[in-house]
């Protein structure tokens, strides 16, 4: 509604309308061949989209190393560099800050020197700050080494689900996008497993391998062809398209699509920070940013970071435990990835969020029960079952979808901005769930999970009223379909 206004300002109504149709009428009639590799007939085609979404997964997975290696490697770091307990949790916690750095200035860096551009970039302060850390003699390497990551991975979780969402067509955009969170999650289970086994410099090397094979894999990709169709790269558009759609496929109505589509937001003024509060765009980012809120203040770093603890005060095997955890949270995400575009966004968050309530009321039990002394035998196993049933939901859904959406809604003269604020809430959110959770647990252990429960709760009533279902629909569809 709100771009139609503002054509209206500079075009009469019955250009305006001239200028929709191909974006709704046209590709309701064209059905599944819209935006998706029927229109080739062959899947042999897929190959490059595939070939893409790799290398951009290795971004995700690289964030999930950054993310997983404070854990297993604590008492090693201490005690070879000496470090207090303070000066290792800010190590421990600077990473967050390197990532809402990294979130507020991802998307006008996606946005000005593009998608690979802006992966090259995250690239090259992950490698800067893995070296950082495995040459550090001292807390000021070794803290401004994790910054460095932390910004690497703000720039990631922000980049990697837009890029994968801009080339894939719609038929697979669901599940290639979920394959940030999967590799995210696989990144973080290698780091806590080898980190076991290796000293904490030899780990620090590990976080290497994903970042050159980034490195070099983005010199066999294709940019995000919308991306250059924005910046008017006509040939160089056309080109990405082809590569990605396959040399058969019959790319015409796909890419008259995106530039219409681009050459109508073209006519709107360029978005700034303060524009995303206007009407147009109101609905869009109270959706992306409701969704990260959500997310994160639904407790998911509190129980991730201290899930060892949990298990410890329960009675449960914290190493046993852990691995457990660590195993569920792959085999689901990994699950999810296969069902996404089967299912669609909204059932999968629904379901998603009704476990986390579940989870976290069990959880709560059985701190109410060990706080009172009652049926202290069955505490181990409620808590394990409370927390397996909360990890598991939450991979299920709100792990990745929030991210598959944020990638889908946000039209693309508005997409780097509201990108960074969606992402910039998400990392405020894990810090601010990570920080109060050993404060709220003093306040008490099953009120802290009744908190969860509830916000679970209202996220239920939020994903039912205001978001909307993307499955099968292309990116300009989507938006389309928001705005009016």
């Amino acid at each position: 509604m709100g771009i139609q206004e503002d054509l209206e300002q500079c075009k009469n109504r019955a250009e305006h309308e001239e200028v929709r149709e191909p974006l709704m009428d046209k590709k309701n009639q064209s059905g599944e061949q819209d935006g998706s590799f029927a229109q080739s007939s062959s899947k042999e085609s897929a190959w490059m989209v595939y070939l893409s979404t790799f290398v951009a997964v290795c971004g995700s997975f690289a964030f999930g190393s950054c993310a997983g290696y404070s854990s297993p490697t604590e008492n090693a770091v201490r005690e070879d560099l000496s470090l207090s307990l303070a000066e290792y949790s800010v190590f421990g916690s600077i990473l967050t800050f390197g990532a809402m750095i990294g979130a507020i200035t991802s998307g006008p860096i996606a946005d000005f020197i593009g998608r690979k551009g802006a992966l090259r970039v995250a690239t090259s302060f992950c490698i800067a700050g893995w070296l950082a850390i495995y040459f550090a003699q001292g807390v000021l390497a070794l803290d401004l080494g994790r910054l460095a990551t932390g910004y690497g991975m703000g720039v990631f979780s922000y980049v990697v689900p837009v890029f994968i969402a801009e080339i894939a067509p719609k038929n697979l955009r669901g599940a290639l996008t979920a394959t940030n969170q999967l590799m995210i999650c696989g990144g973080v289970s290698v780091a806590f497993i080898i980190g076991t086994v290796l000293t904490w410099r030899a780990l620090a090397l590990t976080g290497l391998v994903p970042c050159a094979i980034l490195v070099f894999g983005l010199f066999l990709i294709p940019e995000s062809p919308r991306w250059l169709a924005k910046r008017g790269r006509e040939e160089e558009f056309q080109t990405a398209l082809q590569k990605l759609r396959g040399k058969e496929a019959d790319i015409y109505q796909e890419a008259t699509e995106i530039k219409e589509y681009i050459e109508t937001l073209e006519r709107l003024p360029k978005a700034r920070f303060l524009d995303l509060f206007q009407r147009r765009y109101l609905r869009s980012v109270i959706i992306g940013v409701g969704l990260m809120v959500f997310q994160q203040f639904g407790g998911i770093n509190g129980v991730c970071f201290y899930v060892s603890n949990i298990f410890e005060s329960a009675g449960f095997s914290p190493s046993l435990g852990t691995i457990i955890y660590a195993i569920l949270q792959v085999v689901v995400t990994a699950l999810n990835t296969i069902v996404i575009d089967k299912a669609g966004r909204k059932p999968l968050l629904l379901v998603s969020a009704s476990g986390l309530i579940l989870g976290c009321l069990i959880t709560a039990i059985s701190f109410y029960l060990k706080v009172n002394e009652l049926a202290v035998k069955s505490v181990p196993a409620l808590t394990l079952t409370g927390i397996l049933l909360y990890i598991g939901s939450f991979s299920a859904g709100m792990g990745a979808v929030p991210w598959v959406i944020m990638s889908e809604i946000f039209p693309i003269n508005i997409k780097g901005v509201a990108g960074s604020l969606a992402t910039l809430v998400n990392w405020f959110g894990a810090w601010a769930i990570s920080y109060t959770y050993n404060y709220l647990m003093s306040w008490s252990s099953y009120g802290t999970f009744i908190l969860y429960a509830a916000i679970n709760a209202l996220a239920i009533v939020f994903v039912v009223m205001v978001v909307p279902e993307t499955k099968g629909r292309t990116l300009e569809q989507i938006q389309a379909a928001i705005n009016t």
